[in-house]
């Protein structure tokens, strides 16, 4: 099942309090960033943050779980989904413990 609009819109307004949140619909579900940084997943209406020590000391009993089949378990959110200053700050200590993204390189063109 894919993730509907309306829940992802739900997330990123939920978040959006926190900084400038986008999305990207990615192989039918969203991935969303914070800036440049992906730091979140949408797959089938659940949030799934990357996990960091940061969001593991901010919340002790984290909830696992894989956004995919295959994919490496990530913090998935539920609960808190309600809760927007707990949602911002954990979206922001997570950011801001993960790298710069890596330059893109430019496209070469081909001469014909």
């Amino acid at each position: 099942m894919a993730s509907t609009p309306q829940f992802v819109d739900f997330v990123v307004e939920q978040l959006n309090a926190s900084g400038q949140v986008s999305t990207k619909k990615m192989f039918g579900e969203y991935g969303l960033y914070w800036g440049d940084k992906l730091f979140a997943l949408v797959c089938d209406n659940r949030l799934y943050m990357k996990p960091t020590a940061a969001g593991r000391a901010f919340w002790p009993v984290v909830v696992e779980a894989a956004p995919y089949p295959g994919a490496k378990p990530s913090f998935l959110i539920e609960e808190q989904l309600e809760d927007r200053q707990w949602l911002a700050t954990f979206a922001r200590l997570t950011v801001e413990e993960l790298p710069e993204p890596k330059p893109k390189s430019p496209k070469r063109r081909i001469s014909p």
